[in-house]
């Protein structure tokens, strides 16, 4: 099964992991650990992930990268949210741009699942705030399988070694226990 992922640096492996060549060499020594693809493809060996994520892209960006992974795909995954907080953008357009790369999907005839945004421990209670209510217009989308990234990390006290991803180990629960390929 061919998983598409469209995303932003939590879907790319920062910091450890990038799916671009180029970006790697500069990471020095890259870890494919540092990415929840890695982890859910070794759960599930049947799964082939084609993923098209850029650290600090917003969401009306990441649309732009539908094209680059869908062809031949079974599944579309959509994850992003958290640069449009970063950026001080209205988390209304942040959901608006998801929902219309939800829409874009399913018109493609792909099985659609949407990520919601992690908690972000180096971000303020204004960003907490607006994770949560971005997080609330991520829920109200509808015809897609939600991926539960954001109730699978903030429970935890330890899961990011930079403030702003994922440690190995938080991608390993976000690909072992968020993600799931939709029907």
């Amino acid at each position: 099964m061919i998983v598409a992922v469209v995303g932003d640096s939590i879907s790319a492996g920062s910091p450890l992991w990038d799916p671009d060549p180029t970006v790697r060499t500069r990471i020095g020594v890259p870890d494919e650990r540092s990415q929840w693809q890695w982890w859910a493809a070794k759960r599930d060996p049947a799964l082939v992930f084609r993923t098209r994520a850029v650290y600090g892209k917003r969401t009306d960006e990441i649309a732009d990268f539908l094209d680059d992974v869908v062809d031949g795909a079974d599944v579309l995954v959509v994850q992003g949210g958290i640069n449009d907080v970063a950026q001080h953008r209205p988390v209304e357009d942040a959901a608006e741009s998801l929902a219309a790369i939800v829409e874009r999907g399913r018109l493609l005839g792909l099985s659609v699942a949407l990520a919601d945004v992690l908690p972000w421990p180096a971000g303020d209670g204004s960003a907490a705030k607006e994770i949560a209510r971005l997080n609330e217009l991520v829920h109200a989308i509808d015809g897609v399988a939600h991926l539960p990234f954001h109730d699978t990390l903030a429970p935890l006290e330890e899961w990011s070694d930079d403030g702003d991803h994922p440690s190995v180990d938080g991608y390993r629960l976000l690909g072992e226990r968020a993600f799931r390929v939709p029907e």
